[in-house]
């Protein structure tokens, strides 16, 4: 078998390198419409889309698309604006604000063609009626930390902005609509991929209330009074204003899973699937992964080694210590503690837009002498995880993973290697 951590690395690029827009978002281009072509966007993949739109396009194009600071690719015909991730900027609210002049006015001979990735949500901000962009800030912090899912924080988001449930599509009528979506949310819910500008939603005000509740999210007042006076409620499905919208998904967290696999195969690898839309805090999703992996190792079932159990989705952190973490290595280093240093298996979890949590780190590696490499070097992996610093753990041992941006973004990535048992000694 191939060196293990090479492996694992070359699944997870193959895993990137399907997600690349260069090669999944031309074969989704609409045709040239009779009037004007807008091109509008957000998210971490939104640049590199945009390149990919511009260098296939046959005709006339302008247009405006917002990415992460440091994800911005070089357009001649479309303007690239960078704002901040996760939590929204001033850049970000003046780049929304020009978005939706650009898309006022237009007729039914225009056709906008948005371009649509994760980390949308707070690249297009857009505070709704009575809201500010620190109220905006304050909701997205406190979010972040709350254990919510994505999908639980997204209709949040929805209803506190002014162009996301539908309201950027909503602004673009009467002109034709096609939004390329690159998936990065478990079960592909265009609604939940960057609050979905430009979706209808069937989610309320009522629904994101409840949604802080149960996470006992403390907001603003303005925050709270948008909500319970319905104000923030989005576009919903069957409203006019979006008949003429289509929508196309571009390439998603399974398509990622599904070329790492192919990597797998030709290693001699046989590869399994778990799921492409696990959910759950990370430490814990760690921990049944862990029990799965030792299900196999000691007793061949579900699965036969060698082979890799690979799987994607999105999960999450209750932040309740002051360590550098994210979502990956939180998952990573809890299954490194529930393996507890278990012969043949090797992993990488890894955010396949080069950002796990805050820092320029795609995850992490692990193999059976992690914990003992750790205790020699005087660290306490426990520790590192009940202060959520998986980053500061991986560091140390000089096994975190960095990609620089990726310029696409399906997601996170787990990838568990299992070696073949070494038979007897005859």
């Amino acid at each position: 078998m191939t060196d293990h951590p090479i492996l694992l690395r070359q699944m997870f690029d193959a895993a990137i390198a399907a997600a690349q827009p260069a090669s999944c978002l031309p074969p989704h281009l609409p045709p040239p419409p009779r009037g004007r072509t807008i091109v509008i966007g957000a998210g971490k993949a939104s640049a590199a889309m945009a390149r990919a739109l511009e260098d296939h396009w046959p005709g006339p194009l302008e247009g405006l698309v917002i990415t992460r600071y440091g994800h911005e690719v070089p357009c001649s015909r479309l303007e690239i604006v960078q704002a901040a991730h996760p939590v929204p900027d001033a850049a970000g609210a003046r780049a929304a604000e020009r978005m939706q002049a650009l898309v006022s006015g237009l007729t039914a001979d225009d056709l906008v063609i948005a371009l649509i990735s994760g980390g949308g949500s707070s690249l297009l901000v857009a505070p709704g009626p009575g809201l500010t962009l620190a109220d905006k800030q304050a909701v997205n912090t406190a979010l972040l930390g709350s254990g919510a899912t994505i999908s639980e924080m997204n209709c949040v988001r929805r209803h506190l902005s002014a162009l996301k449930g539908g309201r950027l599509a909503a602004a673009c009528h009467p002109a034709r609509l096609v939004t390329l979506l690159i998936s990065d949310v478990p079960g592909d819910a265009p609604q939940d991929i960057a609050s979905g500008p430009t979706v209808a939603d069937p989610s309320t005000c009522a629904d994101a209330l409840a949604i802080l509740e149960r996470h006992h999210i403390r907001v603003p007042e303005a925050v709270r009074a948008l909500l319970e006076s319905g104000r923030g409620e989005t576009v919903k499905p069957g409203d006019p204003r979006l008949s003429g919208s289509r929508t196309r998904m571009i390439t998603t967290p399974q398509i990622a899973l599904e070329a790492a696999a192919h990597v797998a195969r030709a290693a001699g690898v046989t590869p399994h699937i778990l799921g492409d839309s696990l959910e759950g805090e990370a430490r814990d999703v760690g921990q049944v992964l862990a029990g799965i992996t030792r299900q196999v190792v000691l007793r061949g079932q579900p699965f036969v080694p060698p082979c890799v159990l690979l799987s994607g989705g999105e999960t999450t952190v209750t932040v309740r210590g002051q360590g550098r973490g994210g979502r990956n290595v939180e998952c990573l280093l809890s299954l490194a503690l529930g393996l507890d240093g278990l012969p043949r298996v090797h992993a990488l979890a890894g955010d396949t837009d080069g950002v796990d949590g805050v820092e320029e780190i795609a995850g992490a590696l692990i193999g059976p002498d992690t914990l003992a490499r750790a205790w020699r070097l005087g660290l306490h992996p426990r520790r590192h995880l009940d202060d959520n610093d998986g980053h500061g753990f991986f560091q140390a041992l000089g096994d975190s993973v960095v990609t620089g941006p990726t310029l696409t973004n399906v997601n996170d990535f787990r990838a568990i290697l299992i070696e073949a048992a070494t038979p007897p000694a005859t």
